[in-house]
Parts: C-alpha cells; sequence; structure tokens
C-alpha cells in the first residue's frame, strides 16, 4: 500500500514538473531551449491532434471577431496607407496577447499608390451617330498614371492581348491616339477559377504596355472576374522600365458587355463609338512599414522552421476579408491552435503577415532576404491567399515531396480534405523557394473567390465563419503534422 501511495506521489510529481516547464517556457519573449523542454512525454497520436485542432477551431475561436475588427475597424489597407500602418500595429497587439516566445516586425519599405478622387469613364453620344451617353462603371489599375484632366478619344476594341501584342506596325497606325479596350474575358470552362484568372491575368499586367507601343492613349480591359455584375476590379499593372507611361483601368463585366456590343454594331455601321475617362491616381515616394512575425520555437529542432501566412495589404475597393484578412486570421489562429496542443511541436512555426503583396511583394522578398542573411533553415512554408472558403485541400508545389504530404491523406479525409495535388505556392513565400523551401497553399474552394477579388465587394460580411475556420483548422493540422514529423 505504501508503494502504491509513494508510485502515484512520484507521478503527481512529475506531471507538475512537466506542466511547470511548459508554463514557463512559453512566457519569455525571446525564448531559450532548456533542458525542461525537452523532458520525453508521449506524443498524442496525430488523429487524436487533428480531430483536437478541428474542435478548437469551430467552437469558441476569437480569429472571426479578429477578422471582422481588422475589416470593418481599419478597412481597406493599400501598401503605404494610413490603414495598412494601423493594421501592422493591430495585428501586433493580437500576436502580443498570444504569450508567443517572440513578436517583432521586420521593416520594409513599400510603394505608395493613391486612387484620388473616383475615376469617370462615359460614352459621348452625338446626333452623327445616334450613340446616347452612357456612363460606365471603371477602377483604376494598381500603379497606373492619372490621365491629368479628362480625355476624349475614339476606342478601339481587340479581342486579346496576344491580338494586341502581335499587330503589324501596318495595323497599329490606326490605334495612335485611340483608347484600346481588350475585350478578352476569363474563361468560363475552367472548373478552377483560379486557372482562369492565370490564363489571362498578363492583360491586367503587361496590356497597357503593348497598347503604348502602337500609339494608344489609354487603356482599358474587362474586369477580372466571372461574375456579372456593376462592380470593377482593380489590380496591378507593371509599366516597363523604360516604357511610355499611359492611364490604365478596369471595366465592370456589365459595362465591358455593353461596350463590346456598342462596337460591334458601331463597326458594322461604319461608324466610331467616342469616350471621355478621367482617372486622379498617382504614385508617391515610398513609404516605411513592416512585416509582422510571431513564433513558437520547436521543442527539439528550433532551427527548422516551418512559416505559414498571407498578406495584410488589400487593394483599397472594398475591406480586404478574403484577399487576404482571411489568410492573415487564419494564420495566426494556427499559432492559437497548435498552442493547445498538449506537446509542443518538434520545429518552429512560425507566422508572418506579410506587407506590400498586391503591388510589389517587397514584404515577401525582404523576410527572404533576412532568412537567407540569417541563414535560417526553412523546411517548408504555407500560404492562404486564395481566400477564406470551404478548404479543399492544398497546394504542394515539389512533386516529390509532393508523396510526403500525400501519405497524411488519410488523417485529413475525414475533414474533407482530400485535393492534396502539385500546385502553386503563393506569391509570398515564392522567394523561399530559391533556398530549397517546401512551398504549400491552401486549396479553397474556388467558384466565388473571383466574384469578390480586388472589388468592393471583398467584405466582411462575404466570409462564412464556418468556412474560414475550417480553413484555419486544415492549416494548423498540416502545418502541425510538418512540425512534428518532417517532410523527408
Amino acid at each position: 500500500m505504501k508503494k502504491t501511495i509513494l508510485s502515484f506521489v512520484i507521478l503527481i510529481l512529475c506531471n507538475g514538473l512537466f506542466l511547470f516547464s511548459c508554463t514557463t517556457a512559453e512566457a519569455p519573449p525571446n525564448y531559450v531551449i532548456t533542458d525542461s523542454d525537452k523532458i520525453k512525454t508521449e506524443i498524442p497520436a496525430p488523429e487524436t491532434v487533428l480531430r483536437s485542432i478541428h474542435d478548437d477551431a469551430l467552437v469558441g475561436s476569437p480569429a472571426y471577431a479578429q477578422l471582422r475588427y481588422l475589416c470593418k475597424d481599419i478597412g481597406a489597407r493599400l501598401s503605404g496607407s494610413e490603414n495598412a500602418q494601423k493594421a501592422v500595429e493591430y495585428m501586433q497587439r493580437v500576436l502580443d496577447s498570444m504569450n508567443l516566445d517572440s513578436v517583432y516586425l521586420q521593416p520594409v519599405m513599400v510603394p505608395h499608390w493613391e486612387r484620388g478622387e473616383k475615376e469617370f469613364c462615359q460614352i459621348i453620344g452625338n446626333d452623327k451617330n445616334k450613340i446616347n451617353q452612357k456612363v460606365l462603371d471603371i477602377t483604376a489599375l494598381g500603379g497606373s498614371v492619372g490621365t491629368d484632366g479628362r480625355i476624349k478619344s475614339e476606342i478601339i476594341a481587340v479581342n486579346s492581348l496576344d491580338d494586341l501584342e502581335n499587330l503589324s506596325k501596318k495595323e497599329a497606325k490606326k490605334y495612335e491616339g485611340k483608347i484600346i479596350f481588350v475585350t478578352q474575358p476569363m474563361n468560363a470552362k475552367f472548373i478552377n477559377t483560379g486557372s482562369a484568372y492565370g490564363a489571362c491575368s498578363s492583360v491586367r499586367v503587361r496590356g497597357a504596355n503593348y497598347a503604348a507601343k502602337v500609339g494608344a492613349k489609354a487603356f482599358l480591359l474587362r474586369s477580372l472576374t466571372l461574375a456579372n455584375d456593376n462592380h470593377p476590379h482593380t489590380g496591378v499593372m507593371v509599366y516597363e522600365e523604360d516604357g511610355k507611361k499611359i492611364p490604365a483601368a478596369a471595366l465592370s463585366t456589365i459595362s465591358a458587355d455593353y461596350l463590346e456590343k456598342l462596337l460591334v454594331k458601331a463597326k458594322k455601321e461604319n461608324k466610331s463609338v467616342e469616350m471621355e475617362l478621367q482617372l486622379n491616381c498617382q504614385t508617391l515616394p515610398d513609404v516605411l512599414s513592416y512585416n509582422v512575425v510571431g513564433e513558437l520555437r520547436g521543442r527539439e529542432k528550433p532551427e527548422e522552421i516551418i512559416t505559414v501566412g498571407g498578406h495584410l495589404d488589400s487593394w483599397d475597393l472594398g475591406e480586404g476579408a478574403h484577399d487576404d484578412g482571411t489568410g492573415c486570421l487564419q494564420s495566426v489562429e494556427v499559432l492559437r491552435l497548435i498552442q493547445k496542443i498538449e506537446t509542443r511541436p518538434k520545429r518552429t512555426i512560425r507566422c508572418v503577415l506579410f506587407m506590400n503583396e498586391e503591388n510589389g511583394a517587397r514584404g515577401a522578398k525582404e523576410y527572404a532576404r533576412l532568412a537567407t542573411e540569417k541563414n535560417e533553415n526553412h523546411i517548408a512554408a504555407l500560404e492562404s491567399d486564395s481566400g477564406g472558403f470551404t478548404p479543399r485541400g492544398f497546394r504542394v508545389q515539389d512533386s516529390i515531396r509532393l508523396k510526403v504530404i500525400q501519405k497524411w491523406i488519410p488523417l485529413f479525409e475525414p475533414y474533407n480534405l482530400h485535393k492534396v495535388e502539385y500546385g502553386y505556392g503563393g506569391t509570398d513565400i515564392r522567394p523561399l523557394g530559391d533556398s530549397g523551401t517546401l512551398l504549400i497553399g491552401l486549396e479553397p474552394d474556388s467558384q466565388r473567390y473571383f466574384d469578390h477579388h480586388h472589388a468592393k465587394t471583398d467584405v466582411f460580411e462575404a466570409v462564412h465563419e464556418r468556412e474560414f475556420l475550417l480553413g484555419a483548422a486544415a492549416m494548423a493540422s498540416l502545418t502541425y503534422m510538418m512540425a512534428e514529423y518532417g517532410i523527408e
């Protein structure tokens, strides 16, 4: 009987020692691995951990309320703006409140582009061609120059970027001084709308350069969305370094349909269509901003780092909810969910909220540069930047290590995470790939994402709480597996 009591007391003391070591180890802001952290404990079965991750995500998570604050109380967060700085300060406070091993900011200089007053675009009517005046829904593309007042010119349609690029010198003459409108839509035949977007995003990024080369006065395109509505979608465009800069803007799909039909009709009747256009945007000097970083150090291999992240900046039309407030708060939630697991994972997990993904990816480049400078070993990086919709699985940007992740599919299937395939990881983690880091993207259902992407409809109300939290749980599940069991 005495031996039984003695054994029970020893067991209580050992358990107390373990609990005390875990509690004190997580408190300091600059965590140092000690022997007490390396006490061998029984690692719970992965099925048990993944179940607890989903339970904790779906009941009592603060992430949706935090997303609401980011979207409604702060709002749009374009790089270089006052709201972007407010978002940095808010997310730093959130991470500081979580008792992580370290929280810090990484300074980075970012571009500062402002839209200015609302754009104006109107079809001009006159008695000669009997075309009625009509105001169209339009938005300047990010990085565009302004029109310096209102410009007036004939508008000519071109079917695709390839057609514009391949114009002969003889044909190009008729485009001089005109406004060029590329009518190319996203291809609705793609099942994954991300593939449809990728197939024509170059129209937005490079179209103004080709239009400028044939002497065009301005460039328009159809918004990159499959939704049929009056909401134009912005997005970055990039001027060639030594090329002529002309104003560039996107029409809503309804306005684009109207204009395209009008131009077809006018061509048949040998008539022209004129347009008035005004963009008030400008690029200002670069501004100091920050990546926001928080981490949990690994218990056995802290030098091996797994990064999870999203981008904190957003375009200025909406609230940056799906793009990419959800990705940011899901990444923060990964840390919270893994903190709740009884045993600290073997490897370090670092959450990074990147600045300036939308119009330069400078935060991503600076993060990777510093990682190389510090000789950090990033074994994997997981990004969420495809919206906060129901998670389907993961895109793994390495055909060999993909097989390692696919071995865990039976663990993921109870949560409908059945799609683990080769694919693009993400813009913010891409620079880490140069050092051999495994790049992975969360793959949510894609059907509604481009309804909101870069438009004023990208607001908090468009995010379904349960879908968003399931995405966080999916990220935490894969992150835990990689942190505990490695990827080789």
